[in-house]
This record gives C-alpha cells, structure tokens and sequence, in this order.
C-alpha cells in the first residue's frame, strides 16, 4: 500500500523528470558552428612530430596563416573545415649549394600531406594528395636560420598547392 508521503515523493520527482527536457534544450539548440573545430586545422604524423621537434610550430603557423590569407574570408564564413596532416617533411641536405638538379645536385626540399575539405555538416566533400617540392638552390647560404626559412617556404608552397585543389 502506497502511503501519502510516498506517493507526494513520487509526484514530486515526476514534476523533476518532466523538467529535464525543457532544462537541457537550450544547450542541444545550439549551433553547430558554435562547437565546431578552426576551420583550418593542420597536423602532423608521429614520425614528423619526432623528427623536428620544435620547428613543427613554425611549420604550422606558417600553413594555417598562408591558406587563411589566400582561401580568404569566403572560406573561413562557410562553414567548410579543411583538414591537412603533414605525412613526411624534409629538407634536402645541400640547401644552398647551387647543384643542378640533373647533376643529382638540386636542393629539394619536399612536404607530402593530405588535405581533405569537409562541408558545415562534417562530410568529407573532398580529399587530395599534395606533394610540394620548393628548391632552396637560392637561398643565401650561412643564414643562421636558413633551415626555417626554408620549412616557412615550404609551407607556403604546400598552402599554394593545396588552395589549387580545394578551388577546383
């Protein structure tokens, strides 16, 4: 048999529950832009991320900064995200000597990512290989900080590439 104090508890946690609803649908209401990721996020893979260390920073900054400045305002209001993970990254060992490249001399300095480009909803619109090679073959030599001037040239480079695509 259900007493009177029983049954107002019950009565008095139903009201609670029937509450719970109307309590949490402002938060469920929200846009989804307002949690959604910057729409240009880059990474790097773990075997990248190991082999330079601190100078993966500049790296990033300088592709995020370069695709911001070229995909413009248009890009960024969209609702498009573009995602680029860096999967290899190096620099040639003889930046800055002048070898031509048909001698085997040439100063390649390579970056091989892929950008994929996903629409408001989070599906991927597109995804597409990129491969830059910038020749640091004129660069000055003995510039105490030749090597990140040329990873920022090769992230510009990257960023170039990849605005070709996602334009396309």
């Amino acid at each position: 048999m259900t007493t009177r104090r029983q049954f107002l508890s019950l009565a008095a946690a139903g009201a609670a529950l029937a509450l719970i609803p109307a309590a949490i649908a402002p938060a469920l209401a929200r846009p989804v832009a307002a949690v959604s990721a910057a729409p240009i996020t880059v990474t790097f893979a773990p075997n990248v991320a190991e082999a330079w260390g601190n100078n993966l920073g500049l790296v990033r900054s300088q592709l995020e900064a370069t695709l911001a400045d070229i995909l413009g305002p248009r890009f960024s209001g969209s609702g498009h995200r573009l995602a680029v993970s860096v999967n290899s990254l190096w620099l040639s060992g003889n930046g800055g000597n002048g070898g031509r490249v048909r001698d085997g001399g040439g100063a390649a300095d390579i970056m091989e990512s892929v950008a994929t480009l996903y629409d408001a909803s989070g599906r991927a619109v597109g995804s597409w290989p990129i491969r830059s090679t910038e020749f640091s073959d004129g660069m000055a030599r003995g510039l105490p900080n030749l090597d990140q001037l040329r990873l920022q040239a090769l992230a510009r480079n990257s960023a170039w590439w990849i605005k070709r695509y996602v334009e396309a």
